[in-house]
């Protein structure tokens, strides 16, 4: 684990602490592919969120 745990942590601090390790070794999603751009686009224009109103 990591050896840079200040003595005086509580355990509030260190449960975030490790929520925030736990976040960052995560595998992060590809950056600017097909779904970023639909992401965008629904943003943009908000049907994507309402699939109803689609003809």
């Amino acid at each position: 684990m990591t050896n840079d745990v200040p003595p005086d942590e509580t355990p509030m601090q260190k449960a975030l602490r490790l929520k925030k390790a736990a976040i960052a070794a995560r595998p992060k999603a590809p950056r600017g592919g097909r779904f970023q751009r639909e992401q965008a686009a629904a943003l943009a224009s908000s049907s994507k969120s309402k699939p109803w109103m689609s003809r």
